[in-house]
């Protein structure tokens, strides 16, 4: 089994902000959740991790080699899916995988062979050779994901993988890191909690640089027990209770408005305890103020 030693990593960029502080882990296999708001560092810390930018203070070690002075030995056991994945418009899906596999060092009938399974996994083959100025946000994020497995990596970084993939996509993304987990270390840096609770065994919640919570996924919910509710109030009941409460769930219907809220106490006299799902669970714990609500309307 692989495993990945983060110790006291810092990263300071212009005018003294620290991005990162004394973040350490140690990780040894399954899916990772890294949850944060914007701003947390989740980026810095990937591209710390993937080689691509080096740290202020701190080490990694990976299966201990010190990943710092020596990045090769990592970089060979690695895929990397960036946030922001780029192309080169004017190739063919099989063209840009060729183009990846060998700068892998990957040759001959072995690329060939990776080429077909990943196009196979993110469900493209039939696309392979269509150039990619053709191809929608979707599957241009779902060539994305198949140039981070070429090389079979031990260690496998994404960062928003699901952005652009409709609902279908989605889970079909669920199902390869499902496959994948067995035999590997994956990190999943998503603002789309639902899929945390759908693939990572384990979670880490960064709060302005630091490491604020880890642990499992069950460890979460049992933290945040009792913290969810569930209410049905008139249109101007809510308006007086919205900015008092964390809301995660407001649906209007006709004149009055279904609720799910975060709160430590009973919020309203009619309000029913619910189950938290992995979202009100990072609510609660990190207590972030909740953004404005735009009501949905009946449909």
């Amino acid at each position: 089994m692989s495993v990945l030693v983060i110790d006291q990593i810092g990263k300071q960029y212009e005018k003294k902000r620290w991005a990162l502080q004394d973040f350490s882990l140690r990780l040894d296999g399954g899916v990772l959740g890294l949850v944060g708001p914007n701003g947390a560092g989740k980026t810095t810390l990937l591209r710390i991790l993937a080689t691509l930018l080096s740290p202020t203070r701190g080490t990694v070690h990976w299966n201990g080699q010190d990943v710092l002075r020596y990045p090769e030995a990592l970089r060979r056991e690695l895929g990397y899916l960036p946030q922001d994945f780029g192309v080169y418009p004017q190739l063919t899906a099989r063209e840009f995988l060729t183009y990846i596999g060998e700068l892998k060092g990957l040759r001959g009938p072995l690329l060939s062979r990776r080429i077909n399974t990943v196009l196979e996994q993110v469900n493209l083959i039939d696309d392979a050779n269509r150039r990619l100025r053709t191809f929608s946000g979707g599957m241009v994020r779902r060539i994305g994901i198949a140039q981070a497995l070429l090389n079979d990596p031990r260690l496998f970084i994404l960062d928003e993988p699901t952005v652009g993939l409709d609902p279908a996509e989605r889970l079909h993304f669920r199902e390869i890191i499902s496959s994948l987990s067995a035999e590997r270390l994956i990190l999943l840096s998503t603002h789309i909690i639902s899929d945390i609770e759908a693939m990572a065994s384990e979670v880490v919640l960064l709060q302005q640089g630091h490491l604020f919570w880890s642990g499992t996924t069950s460890a979460l919910l049992a933290d945040a027990q009792e913290c969810a509710w569930s209410l049905t109030l008139d249109v101007a009941d809510f308006e007086r209770l919205r900015d008092d409460y964390r809301m995660s769930i407001a649906i209007r219907r006709g004149r009055e408005v279904d609720l799910r809220l975060v709160s430590s106490v009973r919020p309203h006299p009619d309000a029913i305890p619910v189950d938290p799902t992995l979202e009100e669970a990072y609510l609660f714990v990190t207590n972030n103020s909740h953004d404005s609500l735009t009501l949905a309307p009946q449909a």
